[in-house]
């Protein structure tokens, strides 16, 4: 299983981005799908997350800023990322929760992408 991140970038404050990640591989389903930042010296954070059915939460600091969407069909979640701040400045990593198989027993794991910068300047 593959998480593969695109969409990063520099832009100015005020700006927008928008982020995509695509699962791919061995997957029978998958659960939520979600957005973490981790800026340089800081801990990984919660940017959103988004459920099968639609139901998302985001972190408080990025709320009416950024939208969290995915397409069931292509295995892709998505960030739209408004209003960029230069604290918003992190390497972006999406990550999924994954069941590579129907069998009851086999449980779901979690994956991530290997990140995509976006840098926002003042």
């Amino acid at each position: 299983v593959q998480l593969v991140e695109s969409g990063g970038g520099l832009v100015q404050s005020g700006g927008s981005l928008r982020l995509s990640c695509a699962a791919s591989g061995s997957i029978f389903s998958i659960d939520y799908m979600g957005w973490y930042r981790q800026a340089p010296g800081k801990q990984r954070e919660l940017v959103a997350t988004i459920t099968t059915g639609g139901v998302t939460n985001y972190a408080d600091s990025v709320k009416g800023r950024f939208t969290i969407s995915r397409d069931n069909a292509k295995k892709t979640v998505f960030l739209q990322m408004n209003s960029l701040k230069p604290e918003d400045t992190a390497v972006y990593y999406c990550n999924a929760d994954i069941k590579k198989s129907p069998l009851p027993y086999l449980k779901a794991s979690v994956y991530w992408g290997q990140g995509t910068q976006v840098t926002v300047s003042s």
